[in-house]
């Protein structure tokens, strides 16, 4: 479904900064450019500087996922969902397979749509924590053994369909989303077992609940600084939105609203749909979604949009918090900020 290219370091390997000055943030003979940032409010300037380029840091992925920096090693991780892979990208060392089944480890089938690990975000110290499509399963897993402990598999005796994305709550809760996406047949599979596509909160004593069930594809998830509002990205290209749901002090939703609505964007002038997000410190959300990554307000209101002239799937802060690198179908890209995660 997805075109599949040769893996490449674009550009070769990377080792320092350009003439002093913030990696990323000009023209670096090391790696290629593409698309740009358009300036939908003022504000845009004080979030990306005029002069911000974005770097194809990697290539030839079927479908790039799910990043997250790792700090201790400063390096980033991230997913090639269909490949079955975690690919590892640092400065110093380029490109390599970290982990190779990253999902499901089992024979041969044709059960699976997209059988490897999804979102990714950092765990308790030494690990990470996975939303694993092979294994329908929320995991975490050790950086140093590669070992692998399944945290939730199932919700009231019934199989998750393929955890997608997640985000780390108040105490040690993780909030997780459900779509179908990793079963072949997606919604039709025999092997789904949830009636709905859900949101989902797993506690820290291993209870699982459900908290919204009304959303045709969940997908990105993210929570605003005081973590008092849980955001998701909805993947429907019928209705193309992000929500914004209240939390109250267990965790539990107190209501939900229509964030940013991208439907009417869809279609082939503006590839991608809304998928993976992040949150900066000022509580703006970096959205993928057609044509790129949005830059949102709290209040929703659009202040840019990076162009990543293909489909973005998700993205991440990274380096030393002021460096957005994105998940972009094919490729691994990274732009520099002026804010930071």
């Amino acid at each position: 479904m997805r075109p599949s290219r040769r893996l490449a370091l674009a550009g070769g390997l990377a080792t320092a900064a350009c003439a002093g000055r913030p990696v990323g943030a000009v023209s670096d003979p090391r790696f290629r450019t593409l698309g740009r940032v358009e300036r939908l409010s003022p504000a845009m300037d004080g979030i990306v500087a005029q002069d911000a380029v974005i770097q194809v840091l990697a290539e030839g992925f079927t479908w790039s996922e799910g990043p997250v920096w790792i700090t201790d090693g400063g390096y980033l991780l991230f997913s090639d969902v269909p490949n079955n892979r975690i690919h590892r990208w640092s400065e110093a060392d380029g490109l390599s397979v970290f982990m190779e089944p990253s999902g499901y480890d089992g024979p041969a089938t044709d059960a699976f749509r997209e059988a490897g690990s999804n979102g990714l975000i950092l765990g308790p110290k030494g690990s990470i924590l996975m939303a694993d499509h092979g294994n329908r399963a929320v995991a975490r897993l050790d950086l140093a053994t590669r070992a692998k402990t399944l945290l939730a598999t199932q919700f009231e005796g019934r199989r998750f369909s393929s955890p997608n994305d997640l985000v780390q709550g108040a105490g040690r809760a993780i909030f997780f989303t459900d779509p179908p996406y990793g079963l072949a047949g997606m919604d039709q599979s025999p092997l789904k077992e949830q009636e709905h596509n859900g949101v989902y909160r797993l506690d820290a004593d291993g209870t699982v609940s459900l908290l919204v069930r009304d959303l045709t594809f969940p997908n990105g998830i993210g929570l605003s600084p005081d973590r008092r509002t849980l955001y998701v990205a909805v993947s429907d290209p019928a209705h193309a939105v992000v929500m914004a749901y209240g939390l109250d002090a267990q965790g539990a939703v107190t209501g939900g609203r229509v964030l940013r609505d991208f439907t009417a964007m869809v279609g082939a002038e503006h590839p991608g749909l809304p998928d993976g997000l992040v949150v900066d410190e000022a509580g703006r959300l970096f959205c993928t979604g057609p044509g790129g990554v949005h830059v949102l307000a709290p209040d929703g209101e659009a202040l840019g949009l990076i162009r990543t002239d293909g489909p973005a799937a998700n993205c991440t802060f990274g380096e030393d918090g002021r460096t957005l690198f994105i998940t972009a179908g094919a490729n691994l890209l990274r732009i520099r900020t002026l804010t930071r995660g």
